[in-house]
């Protein structure tokens, strides 16, 4: 059985060698180390299975720079599973929780950059953020409303944090 929770400082180890594993390099775990700081970090997530952590989703803070305002959404970056315990649902299981926290919390929409097979099944499509600049326009950025209608209304280039500049 999985059991998600809040990360742990204990689990900064652990977090850190399954994000490598699922992505087969350090940046991503950079990333997840970076944005561990309290003004970006919305939620972090590890899911444990018979006492270790084999998946991680970390959401954090970005803003949408508007000529008349700047707008706060969560975003989701990095997901991670490890290797061994891919394709059983660990990774979506995380991503709900994520997505139940943000909706909880009142965060008006989430945006992602990932698989364009992957993420519709949570709801994320291009097109409801396909008027809103970012380096990664395309099929692979897409966004979830978490508040009627809230994308729609927003306009202008999205502001990652600093934490991911080292990965463009």
């Amino acid at each position: 059985m999985i059991d998600i929770r809040a990360e742990q400082p204990r689990d900064v180890p652990s977090v850190r060698a399954v994000v490598e594993s699922a992505f087969a390099r350090a940046a991503e775990a950079d990333l997840v180390d970076r944005l561990r700081d309290d003004a970006v970090r919305i939620s972090s997530l590890v899911a444990i299975e018979h006492g270790r952590v084999v998946g991680h989703a970390m959401f954090s803070r970005v803003w949408i720079d508007g000529d008349d305002a700047t707008v706060a959404l969560a975003s989701l970056a990095p997901v991670a599973v490890r290797q061994d315990c891919q394709r059983r649902g660990i990774g979506a299981a995380l991503i709900r929780r994520g997505i139940d926290a943000c909706r909880a919390e009142q965060w008006p929409a989430i945006i992602v950059v990932g698989h364009p097979s992957y993420y519709p099944r949570f709801g994320f499509a291009a097109d409801a953020v396909a008027h809103i600049e970012t380096p990664y326009r395309g099929a692979h950025f897409m966004g979830l409303d978490l508040q009627a209608g809230a994308l729609r209304e927003i306009r202008g280039a999205v502001r990652y944090p600093s934490a991911f500049d080292q990965l463009r």
